[in-house]
C-alpha cells in the first residue's frame, strides 16, 4: 500500500526510509546503529548515512552507553525532542483539545474547551480559541512549532484542506452540507503550515503512532457509531480521495429501503453521533419527571436539574450509579455500536478496534456489551481474534493523532 503524505502525493523512497528510521529511533531510542540495522533490514552503512543527516539537523542526538563489556562504547541515539514541537487540536464528541506536543508524543501544553451543540461557525471560532489558548501557555517554544494539525468531522478535501461538515437541520436527521476552507483560515490566523484530517482517521493514527504496539498493523478506531478510523497493513486507509472511513449512508430522497425492523435507524443509515442518548435522556425525564414514575433523576441532578443541559457524561456517571435510565440507554447504544463493529471485523478483519471519541468514558459495563455483541454477530473466525479496548489516550486522543501527523511529517521532510 502507497503512503500518501499531507500534498496527497506518495512519499519517496528516501522520504520513507527517513519515516522508518526516525520512528523506530522515537520509539526505541536510546538505540544503537546495529540495532536500526537488524529492526529494519537495512545495511548498517545505509542507516549511519541517514542517522548522520538527522543528527546535523539537530533531529537525533548521540550519547555514549554507560556501561561496556570492554572496548569502545557503544554510542546510542535518541530524538532530540526539543528541537521542534507541534501543535494538535481535536474536535471531540464532549469538547476541542488542544495541544503542543514534543517530537517524542509528549504533551508539554493542553488547553481544552467545553463542546456544545453549536454549528460549524461557532466550531471554528472554538477551534482558533483554543488554539491561541495553547500557544499562549506555550509562548516560550512558539519559534519551535513545525506545524499545527486538526482532527475533525467531516469529509476532508485532501487538495485543499477544507472540509465538508454535516450541519443538522431541525430535530431530525436532515442535514445541510456546509464547505469551509479550514486549512486556509487558520493558515491565515497563525501563519503556520495546516494539516486537516478526519477525526477518526487522526485519532486512528495517534493509537498506532503512540500508543500501541509496532506490531498492531490492523486496527480500527471507533469514533461513536458515525465514523471510524482504518489502519490496513500499518498504514492510514483514507481511499482513493481521502474520505474513507464513513460507516453510513444516507438519501433525503429514498427512506423506504432502509427502514429496519431491529433498529430505528437501519444500522447503515445515518446516526446520532452520540447514539441519540441525550435526546432521549431530555425526553423521557421531561415526560416523567412529575409523576410516580420519574425516570433519570440521577441523570437531571447531575446536569443542575436543568433538562437543557443534560450531556453525555451525566448519563455516563449516572449509569455508573446505577441511575435506571442511564443504565438502559447505555446498553442500546451499546448494542448499536456492537452490531456495527462486528460489520466492519467481517470486512476487515482487524486485529484491534479501539473505542473512543468520548465513548471510553461510558465504563465497563458498555465495553463489555460491545464485546458480546460482536461475538454473536460477528463470524467466528474474526470475532474470536479481535480485541476491544477503549482508546488510552481518551479525549487527546484526536488532538495528539493530528499532532502526530504533523510529526511525521516533519520527519519526512529532513
Amino acid at each position: 500500500m502507497a503512503i500518501i503524505n499531507v500534498r496527497g502525493q506518495e512519499f519517496t523512497e528516501r522520504e520513507k526510509r527517513n519515516l522508518a528510521i526516525l520512528d523506530i529511533v522515537r520509539r526505541f531510542g536510546p538505540i544503537t546503529r546495529p540495532e536500526i540495522s537488524r529492526v529494519l533490514g537495512l545495511n548498517i552503512v545505509t542507516v549511519s548515512n541517514y542517522v548522520e543527516e538527522f543528527i546535523n539537523k539537530n533531529l537525533v542526538f548521540e550519547k555514549e552507553f554507560d556501561i561496556s563489556e570492554g572496548g569502545r562504547r557503544p554510542i546510542l541515539l535518541d530524538i532530540n525532542a526539543d528541537s521542534g514541537v507541534v501543535i494538535g487540536v481535536g474536535v471531540n464528541l464532549l469538547n476541542i483539545v488542544g495541544a503542543v506536543v514534543d517530537l517524542k508524543g509528549r504533551i508539554i501544553a493542553r488547553r481544552a474547551l467545553e463542546r456544545k451543540e453549536v454549528g460549524i461557525k461557532e466550531v471554528i471560532a472554538c477551534i482558533v480559541e483554543i488554539i491561541s489558548q495553547t500557544l499562549g501557555k506555550a509562548s516560550d517554544v512558539r519559534s519551535k512549532i513545525k506545524g499545527i494539525g486538526v482532527g475533525i468531522a467531516g469529509i476532508v478535501n485532501k487538495k485543499d484542506g477544507s472540509i465538508r461538515w454535516p450541519e443538522k437541520v431541525g430535530n431530525g436527521y436532515d442535514y445541510a452540507s456546509i464547505y469551509v476552507p479550514l486549512k486556509n483560515i487558520i493558515e491565515k490566523e497563525f501563519g503556520l503550515p495546516v494539516i486537516i484530517e478526519n477525526d477518526a482517521t487522526a485519532a486512528c493514527f495517534g493509537e498506532q503512532w503512540l500508543d500501541l504496539e509496532p506490531s498492531v498493523k490492523n486496527l480500527i478506531y471507533m469514533f461513536s457509531g458515525v465514523g471510524c478510523g482504518i489502519m490496513i497493513n500499518g498504514e492510514i486507509y483514507t481511499g482513493a480521495t481521502g474520505s474513507a472511513g464513513e460507516v453510513s449512508i444516507y438519501n433525503t430522497k429514498e427512506e423506504t429501503p432502509f427502514t429496519c425492523s431491529q433498529g430505528n435507524p437501519c444500522f447503515l443509515k445515518r446516526w446520532e453521533i452520540d447514539f441519540g442518548m441525550q435526546e432521549a435522556a431530555r425526553m423521557r425525564i421531561a415526560q416523567s419527571r412529575d409523576t410516580a414514575s420519574f425516570e433519570g433523576k440521577r441523570i437531571l441532578e447531575l446536569a443542575g436539574n436543568t433538562i437543557d443541559a443534560i450531556n453525555l457524561k451525566h448519563i455516563f456517571q449516572a449509569a455508573k450509579e446505577n441511575d435506571g435510565l442511564a443504565v438502559e440507554l447505555l446498553d442500546k447504544a451499546a448494542k448499536q455500536l456492537g452490531i456495527k463493529i462486528a460489520f466492519l471485523v467481517n470486512l476487515l478483519n482487524p486485529e484491534t478496534v479501539v473505542i473512543g471519541g468520548g465513548l471510553e468514558e461510558a465504563g465497563e459495563a458498555f465495553l463489555k456489551t460491545v464485546r458480546t455483541v460482536v461475538n454473536e454477530w460477528a463470524f467466528q473466525e474474526m470475532a474470536s481474534t479481535v480485541k476491544l479496548l477503549y482508546s488510552s489516550l481518551g479525549e487527546n486522543a484526536v488532538s495528539l493523532g493530528a499532532a502526530s501527523l504533523v510529526m511525521r511529517q516533519v520527519f519526512s521532510q529532513v
